[in-house]
């Protein structure tokens, strides 16, 4: 295999799901079009310059993905209507992928996987209630793995703006999940 394929195997297989959540989530949950975004900016990787991407390949892809997705989104509100499939909510978003999240348990017991799930959905649903830029940036940062400055790089937020965000963001995701925990769970009684 050259290095071009590996560069972009790798890349496959440690970022293409994570991009294609990205992705659904910048297009209203279209995932189809997700995909074809993150097909694209795969496309992309492979055309590029190898040195251009060196060192920050992360951040090339997120941002690549970023801007394919906000043209695209561009396109489809000057487009006339099409139907697109229904947005998932968050608990579809869970069932997507029941062999992970079971697989991620190390041997718990089914109670232990079934209360990750509940957690699971409670977090995705706090998420999607917070303003968009603050989604963005937790996502990046947690389920991205992205630096503040690698956030900032892709979103073209200053840094401390990335950080105000990420800070008011969780703060505002631990309030919601407190008022929502049962009692012995995170809430006084």
């Amino acid at each position: 295999m050259n290095d071009r394929a590996a560069l972009v195997s790798e890349a496959l297989g440690r970022h293409e799901r994570t991009l294609v959540r990205y992705a659904e989530r910048l297009l209203g949950g279209d995932l189809e079009r997700a995909r074809e975004v993150v097909q694209d900016t795969f496309l992309r990787l492979w055309q590029a310059d190898a040195d251009a991407v060196e060192g920050h390949l992360a951040e090339w892809l997120f941002t690549v993905c970023r801007n394919r997705a906000l043209d695209v989104s561009k396109h489809l509100r000057r487009a006339p209507l099409t139907p697109t499939p229904a947005r998932m909510d968050a608990s579809e978003e869970i069932r997507m992928e029941p062999t992970v999240m079971l697989s991620d348990t190390g041997g718990e017991s089914p109670e232990a996987a079934v209360s990750e799930r509940q957690t699971s959905r409670a977090v995705l649903t706090a998420l999607d209630a917070l303003p968009h830029e603050q989604q963005e940036v937790v996502r990046l940062r947690f389920q991205g793995g992205l630096s503040y400055r690698e956030i900032s790089r892709v979103t073209r937020l200053p840094e401390g703006t990335v950080g105000y965000l990420l800070h008011i963001g969780m703060r505002a995701l631990r309030r919601q999940l407190a008022e929502h925990a049962p009692v012995g769970q995170g809430r006084a009684s």
